[in-house]
């Protein structure tokens, strides 16, 4: 017997009505998930994941339930799941999987449980104190003893990438000069290239790294260089400033799967929002564009336009990788 008007039954039924009105176009749904349209396009034709509705003018359309399964699957996918085992599930099962992975411990976490956390903070800390002083060889024995204690990974997150975000935070702050951080830059840039040989793979899936055309601070590229390569990425690494036609003949020789940009300053050039339509309009739209840095967030309007992953750290470039590598594995590919 149905409920009277107001009760939780109506309520409930409201609610899960609401949640299956499909209202959200795709360029929200790549916003709300983080997965790029290409991925979602992909996953709709192969698995059947979601099934969007279409407009007359064929504008794919989600609902709040559809928004909510792609992100669990999207977090799936980050934890080492791949596409072709949760695909099926139903979402409040693919709900308590990604709870069950949400508690395993975190690469970070696992560091500061073996110790190596405290070693990372130790090594930081004296490799500031070598560049405080601008003595460049201290600082390259203290990261050369880092590179051997901490495996690839932790070496970025635990000392290199605190290093350079403190170096410019004095910097900013009038206690450092440009001479501290063009030297600490100098070394780091010879520890990233050494660790980024040692971890080179001709196998992996190709990803081309750069910095887009007016963006002359490297560092950052070469950090996500030296992350992707420990993640089993074969690495193109094209250097900086490079101009957006110069990329995409590199993933067309190479046949990279994705592209990676840093973007440190400035956050609000005209010519480089340019820049990146441009390249999206040349790249295949199978290729995933990455962009990091701490200017990226400046042209997230336009980053959100050509469906780009938007990065906030070296871990969030690892977990982009994974989610690129495990969709191509499955071939997700095929729009």
């Amino acid at each position: 017997m149905r409920g009277p008007v107001g009760s939780s039954d109506e309520v409930l039924s409201m609610t899960n009505d609401s949640q299956n009105v499909r209202r959200h176009p795709i360029r929200v749904v790549a916003r709300r998930t983080g997965l790029s349209r290409d991925v979602l396009r992909a996953w709709e034709t192969r698995y059947g994941v979601v099934e969007p509705e279409r407009t007359a003018g064929g504008q794919r359309l989600y609902s709040d339930a559809d928004v909510e399964r792609l992100r669990l699957m999207h977090q799936a996918l980050r934890a080492g799941r791949r596409i072709g085992q949760v695909a099926g599930l139903p979402t409040d099962e693919l709900q308590r999987l990604v709870d069950e992975d949400a508690q395993a411990p975190s690469p970070a976490a696992q560091s500061v449980a073996n110790g190596r956390g405290s070693l990372g903070r130790d090594l930081l800390e004296e490799s500031l104190r070598a560049v405080e002083r601008m003595d460049a060889r201290r600082l390259e024995e203290v990261l050369q003893r880092a590179s051997l204690a901490l495996t690839a990974a932790e070496l970025i997150d635990l000392v290199v990438t605190p290093l350079m975000i403190e170096i410019g935070e004095l910097w900013w702050n009038d206690k450092l000069t440009p001479g501290h951080e063009r030297l600490a830059s100098t070394v780091v840039r010879r520890t990233l290239d050494g660790t980024r040989s040692t971890l080179h793979t001709l196998n992996g899936p190709g990803l081309v790294i750069a910095t887009p055309a007016g963006q002359h601070h490297e560092i950052g590229a070469m950090l996500a260089a030296a992350a992707a390569a420990a993640a089993g990425w074969r690495v193109i690494y094209m250097g900086a400033d490079l101009p957006a036609d110069s990329i995409a003949t590199a993933v067309e020789m190479t046949g990279a799967r994705a592209v990676a940009l840093s973007i440190i300053y400035p956050d609000d050039d005209p010519r480089l929002a340019e820049e990146l339509r441009e390249l999206r309009r040349l790249l295949p739209d199978q290729v995933t564009v990455i962009v990091g840095g701490q200017a990226a967030g400046g042209y997230r309007g336009v980053l959100e336009e050509m469906g780009a992953v938007w990065l906030t750290d070296a871990p969030a470039l690892r977990s982009a990788l994974d989610l690129v590598m495990a969709s191509s594995t499955d071939g997700v590919d095929a729009a």
